[in-house]
């Protein structure tokens, strides 16, 4: 039955898709296989797959090289079929329940990638989180999906559409095992400008973090080494295994550290060896030496 394991549950939500949700699944994966964690991964976002095929390819990159990388147990999950809206949702409460189940007797976290859109599926997933990361771009168009900002003042007027489902699954949780979510809010593709749109933001996220209670980590910067990575099935957290066939250069060695920071901020840095967890000035000396 779920709860009756020492598995965390990791959920990686938004209602908006276009935040760099699977590559911060990816990466976390990453990092928690690093650490010597058995991890379990849910792709629910059905038929997009990004998860899904960034595992595969990495299987596919594996078998293509000869090497050896560590791999979640991995399941994908598609919506229901059925036609009529309340049998659709019970099956699909089921399938979460049934996969979550059989995952957590073999591994010490789940790792859950959830679509850009609200879906029954998501959101019974949302409810299981013991860590719900949400990653967003920083801009009000994300923002939106937070709360309602006055436009003048960008003051915080409510909250909206996606802080409503994270409250109403935070009571689901509660009223099913007593268990709260830790809820983190993640900060992709900053500008490295400290401009007034990026100010006006750090602001009401912060006025909204105490309001609604959530957590605020830095996330990853826009570089197209991620992109590049996802073709071979790589991540940041693999390129200093000369076996991946990657050169270490030092754009990488600045993204493994918007890496690190993120683990670090989420709180699963601690269990990580001294390899993962040496700090960009050492990676640089390193390269310069």
């Amino acid at each position: 039955m779920i709860g009756e394991t020492s598995v965390q549950i990791i959920v990686v939500g938004n209602v908006k898709g276009g935040t760099g949700k699977s590559t911060t699944t990816m990466h976390l994966i990453a990092g928690l296989l690093n650490a010597g964690y058995l991890v379990g991964s849910i792709d629910l976002d059905s038929p997009q797959a990004t998860l899904t095929r960034y595992i595969n390819n990495r299987r596919d990159y594996m078998a293509h090289l000869g090497i050896a990388l560590s791999l979640p147990e991995h399941k994908v999950l598609t919506p229901s079929i059925a036609k009529n809206r309340d049998v659709a949702k019970e099956e699909d409460e089921n399938a979460i329940e049934a996969a979550i189940e059989e995952l957590e007797e073999r591994n010490d976290f789940i790792v859950i990638d959830t679509p850009g859109g609200d879906t029954a599926l998501s959101r019974w997933a949302h409810s299981f989180a013991d860590i719900l990361i949400t990653p967003m771009n920083d801009s009000f168009v994300d923002l939106d999906v937070l709360a309602k900002i006055e436009p003048d003042t960008f003051k915080v007027l409510c909250p909206s559409q996606y802080a409503e489902l994270v409250w109403e699954n935070r009571k689901n949780r509660m009223q099913r095992d007593g268990r709260s979510i830790d809820w983190i809010i993640v900060r992709n593709r900053l500008s490295s400008l400290h401009s007034k749109n990026r100010r006006a933001v750090d602001e009401a996220l912060t006025a909204l973090s105490k309001r609604i209670g959530f957590r605020i980590a830095p996330g990853f910067s826009e570089r197209m080494i991620f992109r590049e990575l996802f073709l071979k099935g790589l991540t940041l957290l693999d390129l200093r295994d000369p076996e991946a066939g990657v050169r270490l250069n030092m754009s990488h060695i600045a993204a493994r550290q918007e890496v690190r920071l993120l683990l670090e901020a989420i709180g699963l840095l601690s269990s990580f060896s001294g390899n993962d967890c040496l700090n960009v000035e050492d990676e640089m000396k390193e390269k310069l030496a």
